[in-house]
């Protein structure tokens, strides 16, 4: 071997050798650690694992049982003064639970766990969710002030633009709308397979309804279905046995517009007005109201045949047994139920010769609607004979009067008044000075509110109060 070379391999002997010392240590501490016994090895620095129960699930929610009715639902409704409410409707489950003089209620059967719908005429409506134990419901004044949209009138953008946004500007925070008007059109797409017969879809049909109530909804306004009943001139051409009959043509009679009514005798009217009421409380409508639930009082009277003898004693019976079914039929839906009376009830003893009189129709509504038009009384009232000149007086005893005839019944007063011009008297307009007469007639006679009626939706807007003005009251 060459000598310069011996200081090179010497080294890589000495390279060698560490290297294998390096895999022996390698080995011989891998062996031990496999060969320990299990106590002397190294435990890792971490929680202890958790029992399975214990165990967080994070691949899936963990389920939350949902609140229920106890078997029996026990409770009160009360005023803002804590005083018991009686005669508050308390819905559940679809059916109408009266509370007791103390306000208190019981309901039996609670099994399906549907919401609660507390309501009574002159208060908010008030809904409470399933839960354990007695349930306490106070509810607030409810004050509606509203104005009418015709038939046509609700489906013309402009017009429905400047009411609705009167009723953002102003104290209105209610609307009236024509769900069957005069001539008996239905304003919405109705799925009722009779009204659809009889060509009840008329020419002016709303087609996004439904966007507007839900903007109604969003709105916060209050909204009254108006179903004008007995005048109904689509049904009565369809079906001239409903019809009330013209004895010397055989065809259905025409009052002085020219429009047929239907026979209030006939329970299938009533069928046909229910189905529509209900499909209207389907849409959202807070409140059912009943126009022309009457006999007619205009045209050749004389000549008019029913299904029974048209006299006072069976009139009142007809209209009553109708209001009765509807508010039983529509109260467990959750809607209020109104009709529209002719002014002179609040006077006349008799039944106006139309089937309405306060003492029998009070205990089968929640709002009695008067139409307290001063030129709708053109006999004059006692002490005013001419009406036009005396609006508070005539609006002030009108609801003073319905209120005390009504009684102990739990209905509230809600008059319609004159924005419109005089037709009666002198033809005088009806201006800011008349409408607000009329509003503080109702009010100081202790009415609910009032609807403001205007046969081409054109309203003062100046007689009417700013929202402002009554945010600062």
């Amino acid at each position: 071997m060459d000598e310069a070379s011996a200081p090179a391999s010497g080294r890589r002997h000495l390279l060698d050798g560490g290297f294998a010392f390096l895999l022996l240590t390698v080995a011989v501490v891998t062996g031990y650690l496999i060969l320990a016994p299990s106590e002397l090895r190294a435990t890792p620095l971490a929680r202890p694992p958790l029992p399975p129960m214990l165990r967080p699930t994070l691949d899936r929610p963990q389920p939350v049982a949902a609140p229920t009715w106890g078997a029996v639902i026990r409770g009160r409704v009360l005023d803002a003064n804590r005083h018991g409410i009686e005669g508050a409707s308390v819905v559940v489950g679809g059916r109408e639970h009266p509370t007791r003089g103390d306000g208190g209620f019981t309901v039996e059967d609670a099994s399906q766990n549907a919401p609660l719908l507390v309501k009574m005429p002159g208060f908010e409506k008030v809904t409470v969710g399933p839960r354990p134990g007695d349930v306490e419901v106070v509810l607030k004044p409810q004050v509606k002030k509203a104005a009418y949209l015709t038939y046509f009138g609700v489906g013309d953008r402009g017009i429905r633009s400047r009411v609705l946004d009167m009723i953002a500007r102003t104290e209105l925070n209610a609307v009236v709308i024509d769900v069957k008007g005069d001539r008996g059109w239905i304003v919405y797409r109705t799925e009722i397979p009779e009204a659809l017969e009889a060509g009840a879809q008329g020419p002016a049909t709303l087609r996004d309804f439904d966007a507007l109530m839900a903007d109604l909804k969003r709105r916060g306004v209050y909204t009254i279905a108006r179903i004008v009943t007995f005048k109904d001139n689509v049904l009565a051409h369809h079906r001239p046995d409903l019809a009330i009959i013209e004895t010397q043509t055989g065809k259905p009679w025409t009052d002085n517009e020219g429009l047929a009514w239907v026979d209030p005798f006939r329970e299938e009217v009533w069928n046909y007005n229910l189905a529509i009421a209900r499909e209207a409380v389907r849409k959202g409508f807070d409140e059912i109201q009943f126009d022309y639930v009457r006999f007619p009082s205009d045209g050749r009277l004389g000549t008019t045949r029913y299904a029974k003898p048209n006299t006072r004693e069976t009139r009142l019976p007809a209209v009553v047994g109708f209001l009765e079914r509807a508010r039983r039929e529509l109260g467990p839906l959750g809607a209020f139920v109104a009709a529209d009376l002719f002014g002179y009830t609040a006077f006349n003893e008799n039944d106006t010769d139309i089937g309405q009189r306060i003492e029998e129709l009070a205990p089968h509504l929640d709002y009695v609607s008067p139409m307290l038009y001063p030129s709708g009384y053109h006999r004059g009232i006692p002490g005013y004979r001419n009406a036009v000149e005396h609006p508070y007086q005539v609006v002030f005893e009108s609801v003073r009067l319905i209120r005390k005839r009504a009684g102990p019944a739990r209905v509230r007063v809600r008059p319609w008044l004159q924005d419109f011009r005089d037709y009666a008297f002198d033809r005088r307009p009806f201006g800011v000075a008349e409408i607000r007469a009329q509003m503080k007639g109702a009010d100081d006679a202790g009415a609910v509110g009032w609807m403001l009626w205007n046969p081409r939706n054109d309203y003062t807007a100046d007689a009417l109060r700013p929202k402002e003005t009554l945010a600062t009251q």
